[in-house]
């Protein structure tokens, strides 16, 4: 799989790992991401395609706006599609709690109307491969990558655990030529139902398995947990604005206690250098 950026302008280059903390970019180039949500929101589309991938039916949106060029997924799934509660505000949702936890793993992504309708715009990342092809190719991992591509693993799946994203999959979990981690697909996110706040999607006892044993975030960094402990309803609300209704904010801050609860208990058992770095 391949999603490549179209830009004419260095408007938004990665960092090497040695410059990341925990998420994916430096400061220069959060402070441009702002000028990225606007592209998106503004540019002239120039043309459109299908994309081959996803049940939400996604197209891929070309834009400009003077010399610079970029392209974005745009999607707009709304209610119940396939069996499954899909809502296109959750994209926005997503990314807006990526920044507000300074994850930057997440994409921008702004709201756009396209053919009269109103949708999700993901800014298009230029990506190597997916958790899924890494495992049918067997692609080894750089042993100078396999920790933080491990870190960035746990750091996801905690991530799920607060947004209730029931859709996690090898196939939206991507990786850059210098195994990067980008998310996608967070349309099915933000659940509120007595499943989604009785358990995390992942832990101990979380609600998603592999051949039925625990997915564990078994090590998550300070500077997340400390986000985590700060978030409240203002802070999140603030943060999302219209894209999640007060039962999906409230439900994100009982998860918050259940994420903690559990992190403390690895703390207890492991000591707090095994778990938290």
């Amino acid at each position: 799989m391949r999603r490549k950026i179209f830009l004419t302008v260095a408007l938004f280059i990665f960092a090497s790992q040695s410059n990341v903390v925990y998420g994916q970019f430096t400061p220069d180039e959060i402070a441009q991401r702002q000028e990225i949500e606007e592209f998106l929101k503004t540019a002239e589309i120039v043309r459109f395609e299908d994309i081959p991938e996803g049940v939400t039916k996604p197209i891929r949106l070309f834009l400009k706006k003077g010399d610079v060029e970029m392209s974005g997924a745009w999607k707009n799934p709304k209610g119940m599609q396939k069996g499954f509660l899909e809502g296109w505000q959750y994209e926005i949702a997503a990314y807006e709690m990526d920044k507000l936890l300074e994850l930057n793993l997440v994409p921008p992504t702004v709201e756009r109307i396209f053919n009269k309708k109103k949708g999700s715009l993901q800014f298009w990342v230029d990506v190597q491969f997916s958790e899924l092809t890494v495992f049918e190719q067997k692609i080894g991992i750089p042993r100078s990558k396999f920790e933080h591509k491990e870190n960035m693993k746990y750091l996801t799946r905690a991530f799920d655990c607060l947004i209730a994203n029931d859709d996690r999959t090898q196939q939206n979990i991507l990786y850059t030529k210098d195994w990067r981690a980008i998310l996608i697909d967070h349309s099915r996110s933000f659940r509120s139902s007595k499943k989604y706040t009785k358990k995390l999607m992942f832990g101990k006892t979380g609600l998603k398995k592999a051949g039925g044993r625990p997915q564990l975030f078994r090590r998550l960094p300070r500077a997340f947990v400390e986000k985590v402990k700060a978030l409240n309803y203002d802070n999140i609300k603030n943060a999302v604005g219209p894209y999640l209704e007060d039962k999906e904010i409230k439900a994100i801050l009982i998860r918050k206690e259940l994420l903690l609860k559990e992190i403390e208990e690895m703390v207890k058992e492991q000591g707090e250098d095994k778990v938290l770095y």
